[in-house]
């Protein structure tokens, strides 16, 4: 068995022993399929006011511009399907938002994770990286096997569905490298019929200034009155594509403590949500994702659906 065989196969080990879901290994090279689709996404305006999205161009679509020598991608998905969710009464925040906020929680695996590489392996040089710099993570995961991308353009897996987070570790080290997976949409368009806003414009295609996701998170202005009625109770993100999408009746919960929900998320009614007080919101959401839209942005949210 290669080194690079042996590499492989005792970092895949130790990302399941840190409780990641699956790990995936691609080349570090430049995204040729990619680049042009995003090039068009942006001159389309797609990205709203998520101006950072056209920053960094070429470093989104070539890892070696990010790291020095990188050699290999390593991906990597952690579960966050909860046990127990919201009732349907209420209004409502993305699964992942429930519990403590995710950048903290992989971080620290994904710095296990290279420590565990630097021990075992020698000097390897490399960056950690989930959702905080010009990385596409879900083109990198599906490259490296780990699902496809779906017309509601999230990485869904056969075995999973699609509530996990995606993370990656670029690194200067040769390793084997996976073989993507082929899609498994078929025929089906749930996503797009369930769309409340008809973010999803086409399949594979995915109007961001048109989802509600980045209605109530990215954008920092008033909502548009376009939008009234439209946004099907959701006060934090949206779900609607993923709770559709026939693969999620394959996931399983998390086994992450930390990403549990605060108990009074839970119990809380459409009441409880219009009559938040910033002490409770500091409460509830302390360490939640939910604080990026700060106390006046939930409030806006929520007047919104009033």
């Amino acid at each position: 068995m290669s080194s690079k065989t042996t590499n492989s196969n005792i970092i895949k080990k130790e990302a399941q022993r840190l409780g990641f879901l699956s790990c995936g290994i691609s080349k570090a090279e430049f995204l040729e399929e990619e680049a042009p689709r995003l090039e068009k996404w942006l001159n389309k305006k797609m990205h709203g006011e998520m101006g950072y999205m056209a920053n960094h161009f070429d470093k989104r679509l070539d890892p070696r511009l990010l790291v020095d020598g990188a050699k290999s991608v390593i991906s990597l998905l952690l579960n966050y399907y909860p046990e127990e969710q919201q009732t349907s009464e209420t209004y409502k925040i993305s699964k992942y938002a429930y519990g403590q906020d995710y950048h903290h929680v992989i971080k620290s695996k994904l710095k296990q994770l290279q420590e565990f590489i630097f021990k075992e392996i020698g000097e390897v040089n490399g960056r950690a990286f989930v959702d905080s710099a010009p990385v596409l993570d879900k083109a990198w995961a599906a490259k490296s096997g780990l699902g496809w991308i779906g017309k509601n353009s999230n990485l869904l897996t056969q075995q999973v569905g699609s509530f996990y987070f995606i993370a990656e570790l670029i690194v200067d080290l040769e390793l084997d490298c996976d073989i993507p997976v082929t899609d498994h949409c078929g025929t089906c368009t749930a996503c797009i019929d369930a769309c409340p806003t008809s973010a999803i414009v086409e399949p594979y295609v995915v109007d961001g200034s048109k989802c509600i996701s980045y209605l109530t998170i990215e954008l920092k202005n008033e909502l548009p009155t376009s939008f009234q009625g439209k946004l099907d109770d959701w006060a934090f993100g949206c779900d609607v594509c993923q709770d559709v999408c026939p693969w999620n009746r394959f996931s399983k919960p998390h086994q992450e403590p930390l990403f549990n929900p605060h108990p009074d998320l839970l119990e809380m009614t459409k009441n409880d949500w219009e009559e938040i007080t910033e002490d409770v919101f500091k409460k509830v959401f302390r360490k939640s994702a939910v604080k990026r839209t700060k106390f006046s942005g939930l409030k806006r949210n929520i007047d919104f659906l009033k």
